[in-house]
């Protein structure tokens, strides 16, 4: 994929987790999130929702999660009015099947992506299960992604499924270590290592990840750059791309939160 506009503009966000800890504050962050949509639908290109924008996600054949009405609408306002809004599956939402491609119109992403636009190679990715270690979580996601797995799982009725589903998102999430709300250095990233790795292979100008949630921007050399776009439950940061250079940048101006190197 390749533009000549020079004043492309294009926007990526990741890890709203929508759903948690509960509707009320879910809610809040919906509205906040909707009105930045509303706000970089004015000169976006394209947008590209970086994986977890759902706490939990599972599609039935005939039945989909309640709730998210507000960013439902605004999304297919994007995409009906042509701007194309790319969904990469995180790990808390990889269930998304074909409601939301045909119902809100968003392009969905199961694996990372390389797009070289004006000249600029962009690797984009969630960020879930790259990187060094980290085995018992890249075994559990093959599981979520087997097919009987999911079958089994639909067989489960949506009252009891979602409910477990949702307290087993929420029991992690309060049982995460405190470290992965920190930084932890370079050298213990697995993310930045890996971008390390793949630039051995061959250039490229940025990586840009979720799945972290925090807010990381880092020069990797002189002509490479990692970003990790943060998250919307505490940074409320996101990255923007116009043509030359992508910017991370914070919806409530807080700069401070982020981690420049």
């Amino acid at each position: 994929m390749s533009s000549s506009n020079v004043h492309t503009k294009i926007y990526f966000v990741s890890d709203a987790h929508l759903g948690f800890p509960n509707h009320s504050e879910s809610l809040k962050r919906e509205k906040l999130l909707v009105q930045w949509l509303n706000e970089i639908k004015n000169d976006a290109t394209e947008i590209y929702l970086l994986g977890d924008i759902f706490d939990f996600w599972f599609e039935y054949k005939r039945v989909v999660p309640k709730g998210f009405t507000r960013f439902f609408g605004k999304i297919a306002e994007i995409t009906d009015n042509g701007i194309p809004v790319h969904f990469f599956t995180g790990n808390h939402d990889l269930w998304i099947f074909d409601y939301l491609p045909s119902e809100i119109g968003i392009i969905v992403h199961r694996d990372r992506e390389i797009r070289e636009i004006n000249g600029k190679r962009l690797f984009i990715a969630h960020g879930d299960g790259l990187g060094p270690s980290d085995a018992g979580f890249k075994v559990l996601k093959k599981i979520f992604k087997n097919k009987t797995a999911q079958w089994l799982f639909a067989r489960i009725h949506p009252n009891f499924a979602v409910r477990m589903a949702i307290r087993w998102s929420q029991h992690n999430r309060y049982n995460e270590n405190p470290q992965q709300q920190t930084f932890l250095g370079k050298e213990k990233e697995r993310l930045i290592q890996y971008a390390y790795r793949k630039l051995e292979q061959q250039h490229y100008d940025f990586f840009i990840f979720g799945h972290r949630h925090i807010p990381i921007y880092l020069k990797l050399n002189d002509k490479s750059t990692f970003i990790n776009l943060g998250d919307w439950l505490n940074h409320f940061t996101y990255a923007v791309f116009d043509g030359k250079d992508v910017t991370l940048k914070s919806y409530n101006n807080d700069e401070k939160q982020f981690y420049h190197y």
